[in-house]
């Protein structure tokens, strides 16, 4: 067992089966953390934090728990950004890593995005692309990965 913990933004994760799955594996610690109950196994590695619905509420409670130990899972460019100030590994859910040198460049992206969505331009429609089977094998070894790193 590694003293690693993996925080989940979970309310709109594609992939806690995967996390689950690796993290039972590699006897890493999970918690799950939602606005409302999500089904979770029944495993004492695995938890479930259900924060209240205020705006931002499981973002604070990731970003106050994540420290040099925690690998957080989020799509939320601004809590990974809040994340890696405090020292985790954040990786999406396509499993790419947020890095602090990447970091900057993905929250200006999402400014100007958000500008021209706010706009009114059709072509910041906000079209994602599905999710794919090789983002979930990407995920899966970014996580593996962060797993590997983290402190032990």
């Amino acid at each position: 067992m590694t003293d690693a913990l993996i925080l989940v933004d979970a309310d709109a994760c594609p992939v806690k089966d995967e996390i689950y799955r690796v993290a039972l594996r590699r006897g890493v610690r999970v918690r799950i953390v939602s606005n409302g109950g999500i089904r979770i196994p029944d495993n004492p590695l695995v938890s479930r934090i259900i924060v209240g619905d205020s705006f931002d509420a499981a973002d604070d409670y990731i970003a106050d728990n994540a420290d040099a130990g925690a690998i957080v899972v989020t799509a939320d460019i601004l809590l990974a950004d809040r994340c890696l100030k405090n020292g985790a590994s954040v990786i999406a859910p396509n499993g790419k890593p947020f890095t602090p040198q990447s970091i900057g460049a993905a929250i200006a992206t999402r400014a100007i995005m958000q500008d021209l969505r706010g706009s009114g331009d059709p072509t910041a429609a906000g079209r994602q692309k599905p999710f794919s089977k090789e983002d979930r094998s990407r995920f899966l070894q970014a996580l593996d990965l962060a797993i590997t790193r983290a402190p032990h």
